[in-house]
């Protein structure tokens, strides 16, 4: 979370004060494009704080069941969300997160990040990685 709070916060800090600054200026259209990338950097940066770091939004996965054929992931809210078809999975060269994509039962696709801290234990998360290897 520290890596995501240094680098989102001064990127949105930054854009929106050079975005202002410069509509004061002479160069007022591009302080357009620097405030509409500082709200969307904003929006994203929490999104992927409050959802994949600290769990907080209602769609956050807090469960991961693995079986032969499907995955399901229970979220905060307590809607299971069941991924059927084309299931992959993503891991990173750090080894610190993976990520889920798949098509769940209405055929909506599906995505989801995983961090080492969301779960119990190091042992807990290697394990997890090591059962999802079928899917990459």
């Amino acid at each position: 979370m520290t890596w995501d709070l240094l680098l989102y916060v001064p990127t949105v800090i930054a854009l929106l004060s050079i975005g202002v600054q410069l509509w004061f200026g002479p160069e007022q259209n591009w302080s357009y494009l620097l405030v509409f990338l500082g709200f969307l950097f904003l929006f994203i940066g929490g999104n992927r704080i409050l959802k994949t770091r600290l769990m907080l939004l209602p769609s956050a996965v807090i469960a991961l069941e693995i079986g032969k054929d499907r995955i399901t992931m229970i979220q905060r809210n307590g809607e299971e969300v069941v991924l059927v078809k084309d299931l992959k999975f993503f891991s990173e060269i750090g080894g610190k997160t993976f990520a889920l994509t798949g098509m769940d039962g209405t055929g909506k696709k599906q995505q989801s990040i995983f961090h080492l801290g969301q779960f119990p234990d190091e042992a807990s998360f290697k394990d997890a990685k090591s059962r999802l290897e079928v899917y990459r």
